[in-house]
């Protein structure tokens, strides 16, 4: 993926998740800003693409490993998936911490 394209991504991450404040208010307009519930989103966010990025370099490797090997593909995707679903929980912790 080219830079522009990620660049763009996350412009775009940042520009909807600024939004989230304004959209979801209780009815008291008295915050200005992003206040609680914003910097939450943004943590989330931020947790979200992280784990986006690693599991897209988790992956790739696991690719190109299994292309230079391929007898060995079986036990690399066993090694992928359950890594996968290690990082995944840790971003569910992550986001957890990040609502509360």
């Amino acid at each position: 993926m080219s830079k522009a394209v990620q660049v763009g991504m996350l412009a775009l991450m940042v520009l909807l998740v600024s939004g989230t404040p304004v959209m979801a208010q209780d009815g008291d307009a008295t915050e200005v800003g992003f206040g609680a519930k914003g910097v939450k989103g943004i943590g989330a966010g931020i947790c979200v693409l992280g784990v986006g990025l690693g599991i897209g370099r988790l992956a790739a490797a696991a690719v190109e490993s299994m292309a230079r090997q391929p007898e060995v593909a079986g036990n690399i995707s066993t090694t992928v998936l359950i890594t996968a679903a290690m990082i995944e929980g840790a971003t569910f912790f992550g986001i957890l911490v990040c609502m509360l």
